[in-house]
């Protein structure tokens, strides 16, 4: 099954409104929740110092990955995102 790993960096400005905002915080959660309950979303992971993330999204195409990403309340923030198309081998 074809997987997209989405690669996010948050813009160090945007940091500040994020951490200052707890209802993004919230909005941005339940977006991953509702993805994940839905079947879109396989794995989730935050770097350590919070800054980026990797979502590996499960039986959608690139081009509705790259829209559902852009539904994210974080999206504004985002300084960089990045794309790879897989194949799970095992």
């Amino acid at each position: 099954m074809q997987r997209i790993l989405v690669s996010i960096k948050l813009a160090p400005e945007g940091m500040a409104h994020i951490r200052a905002t707890p209802e993004l915080q919230k909005a941005e959660k339940d977006y991953v929740d509702r993805w994940k309950e839905e079947g879109l979303l396989e794995s989730f992971y935050i770097s350590t110092d919070r800054t980026g993330a990797i979502l590996v999204f499960a039986g959608v195409d690139e081009g509705r990955t790259r829209e559902l990403i852009g539904t994210l309340p974080y999206f504004p923030y985002m300084a960089k995102v990045e794309y790879l198309d897989l194949m799970k081998q095992f």
